[in-house]
């Protein structure tokens, strides 16, 4: 059998769209076969169901989750009308990086069999294959386009591609048969030396124009520039025979070379070597994709940041010397000295053969770290990843995608710390130059590390910002927690007070704040109800709400006048939820979709969410299962109606019927009255703030709904 090796990601630019289309084809289809490959290694369906790491779903999740998200971002984007499988649809839609916010919990989740997931991944690739034969198809692709939503989904199928592998590397060998489309290196040896190289310094410019060639993540938009110092880096990897004198010294009984965090995670764990070395009988070894062999010390150690930096100070103490883990900036800095790189621009890398163990091209695990020359250095793309000291953040000049706008921001939180370079299965973008991927620091990839001696600061002309300053985020953060305007009460607080006074609930045990944004009437709910399920569809929105129940306080700034801002906090002491705050379950979710477990409610709190919904109907069509008998619904809304959200097909009032008015509550009414009785119409104002001399007032029209008997 010939290895899978993938093509390189394709160009946004060309002459011919039909030789674009085949070539887009060809890209998908080589990606959805070296993901069901890589499954094909499970040599039972039971392994499917083990959760062989304990902060990621169980395998079964990820072989649907990647098919599920072609069909969420086509049906968002609005290039499908119908989906395939509404359960699968929401079950793996939600929990691939252990966001607090996610489900993690088996017993929430009823998963499918194998061949069920198999047969709809089936429906899936017929589905795009069709797609892509026939899209409108104009170049170069632009990013409001189809041909971009499918790059989308083959680029994140890539990405799982090597994230499953590294679940599969923990299940237990016997659920797994080696194959020869997944073949290890078998070259083992000493420990090479590793010297340090001088590196002359300069000035670079990081990130990604929007004009750029080839597909990217919304965090490689933008530029941010960087004055380097000289500085010395190791020739190699850090190999793991060069690890284990850290080892043998006692490094990971040694407090003192472990930062705040990696203590913590040293305790909590009780590590005492990296993951995926083993110690039996006085030998050591290596547990592979598929094997587990005697430990290579001439290959790279893989260990998360934690260990790393842990070894980074060790090593500086013992030399005394200023020895850390390389910036994003130094380590690009690096990475122009391999030859055909195209470094300063988006395009795909013009190498002539690839240079190192990259995009599956020669084995199915590492090889060792003096294998593949690269310049003067070895190993600057391939082999493993290589952890930075950069906590991730976006470029000046970054935005989101609209298709996916929980892709990076969620982890512009400064605990997710870089990775450059790619892997022996980095394929696609993850293999060009301009790609920036990020995991929590005792986050375990196919990851090393080289070293770097500098005494710059790695903080040095890095701005921590502790306020939120997206301009979106903070005026809805404003909107909830900030200052009343012209008399008008915040319209959350009293949003739900207004609901409360009409309603006579013999129970006040559950509670859904379903389109929560950033959370305030989900803390004033919890005042009355013993647990309130929170859930939006934005991850940004949620990552605000649990950070502020989290942390007790959260810091933005608002525009004043051009660029001038003012700077504000949100309490929850101040607001008095401090008590209330353990409640709360915060939650990303599709009010169109929700998981069946989100049911036995009380009330359901649905605030300025029914005219932003694709089909609204559906909704409200389907609340009724998920409310008690007696329970109610509460529904508050401007009616802004607008096409950008809802096609006007799907407006639930606000046009002629039959040559009459048929406004937003005629249509409520129609659509809930075979379950529900109207028990009040309120209209309650609120005000929002865009600037210092600009505000918004509205009218929100709240009705009030009881479930009949």
């Amino acid at each position: 059998m010939e290895l899978l090796t993938a093509p390189p990601t394709p160009l946004l630019s060309g002459e011919d769209t039909q030789s674009k289309r085949a070539e887009i084809k060809a890209y998908f289809q080589n990606s959805w076969a070296q993901y069901e490959s890589l499954f094909s290694l499970i040599s039972n369906d039971d392994a499917y169901f083990k959760k062989a790491e304990p902060l990621r779903h169980p395998l079964i999740f990820y072989f649907g989750h990647t098919a599920t998200f072609f069909i969420n971002k086509l049906k968002l984007g609005k290039y499908i009308d119908e989906r395939i499988n509404d359960h699968f649809e929401s079950m793996f839609a939600i929990g691939v990086d252990e966001m607090s916010w996610d489900d993690l919990n088996d017993a929430h989740y009823d998963w499918p069999q194998v061949d069920e997931v198999r047969a709809y991944r089936n429906e899936v690739r017929a589905l795009i294959e069709g797609l892509i034969d026939t899209m409108p198809l104009e170049l170069p692709i632009g990013q409001n386009s189809l041909a971009w939503a499918i790059l989308m989904g083959i680029e994140h199928e890539r990405i799982h591609l090597e994230t499953s592998s590294v679940i599969i590397r923990q299940l237990p060998l016997e659920d797994l048969t080696p194959s020869m489309q997944w073949p290890e290196c078998r070259d083992y040896g000493e420990t090479p030396d590793n010297p340090m190289l001088q590196v002359k310094g300069g000035d670079i410019s990081l990130g990604k124009a929007d004009e750029d060639a080839t597909y990217g993540w919304d965090n490689e938009y933008g530029h941010s520039h960087h004055h380097i110092s000289d500085f010395r880096a190791s020739e190699k990897l850090v190999s793991n025979g060069e690890f284990m004198a850290f080892v043998e010294a006692g490094g990971y009984q040694e407090a003192r070379w472990w930062s705040d965090e990696g203590n913590a995670w040293r305790e909590y764990t009780n590590a005492d070597m990296p993951r995926f070395w083993r110690q039996r009988d006085g030998r050591w070894y290596q547990r592979n994709l598929c094997s587990e062999i005697p430990l290579p010390l001439n290959w790279p150690v893989e260990v998360n940041q934690l260990e790393a930096k842990a070894f980074c100070n060790w090593k500086a103490a013992t030399t005394e010397r200023s020895i850390r883990l390389p910036t994003e900036a130094e380590w690009c800095w690096l990475r122009q000295e391999l030859e055909g790189d195209m470094t300063a621009i988006g395009a795909a890398p013009a190498w002539r053969e690839l240079p190192g163990n990259l995009n599956l091209a020669h084995y199915a695990s590492s090889c060792p770290v003096n294998r593949f020359r690269q310049g003067r250095f070895f190993d600057l793309v391939g082999n493993v990843w290589q952890w930075t000291e950069t906590a991730i953040d976006g470029f000046p000049g970054f935005g989101v995608h609209p298709l996916y706008d929980d892709f990076s921001t969620p982890t512009f939180d400064g605990k997710h710390n870089l990775i450059k370079g790619g892997s022996w299965i980095s394929t696609g973008n993850e293999a060009i130059a301009a790609s920036r991927y990020a995991f929590r620091r005792h986050f375990y990839q196919h990851a090393g590390f080289r070293y770097v001696e500098s005494s710059q600061s790695p903080d040095e002309g890095v701005k921590v910002n502790v306020y939120e300053t997206d301009e979106l985020i903070s005026q809805y953060l404003e909107f909830h927690y900030g200052r009343e305007y012209f008399g008008v009460a915040n319209f959350c607080v009293k949003g739900v007070q207004e609901a409360l006074a009409e309603i006579n609930l013999e129970r006040h045990a559950k509670a859904l704040d379903i389109g929560c944004s950033v959370g305030r009437a989900s803390f004033e709910l919890a005042r009355h109800f013993d647990a309130v399920d929170a859930i939006d569809f934005s991850a940004r929105f949620i990552q605000q709400a649990y950070a502020l129940k989290e942390q007790g306080e959260k810091r933005y700034t608002i525009r004043t006048e051009g660029e001038l801002v003012e700077y504000r906090t949100a309490s929850l002491a101040s607001l008095g939820y401090n008590e209330v705050k353990h409640k709360i379950d915060f939650l990303q979710g599709d009010a169109l979709n929700l998981k069946p477990r989100f049911s036995g409610y009380d009330l359901v709190y649905a605030s300025n969410l029914i005219d932003r919904l694709n089909e609204p109907k559906a909704f409200l069509e389907q609340i009724h299962s998920r409310i008690n008998t007696g329970g109610y619904l509460v529904i508050a809304s401007p009616y802004t109606w607008l096409e950008d959200y809802t096609p006007k097909s799907n407006w639930l009032g606000g046009i002629k019927v039959n040559g009459e008015n048929f406004t937003t509550l005629d249509g409520l009414t129609e659509t809930l009255i075979p379950h529900f009785e109207l028990v009040a119409v309120k209209e309650v104002p609120f005000v929002i703030r865009e600037t210092k001399r600009k505000f918004q007032h509205s009218l929100s029209e709240m009705s009030i709904w009881r479930k009949r008997q």
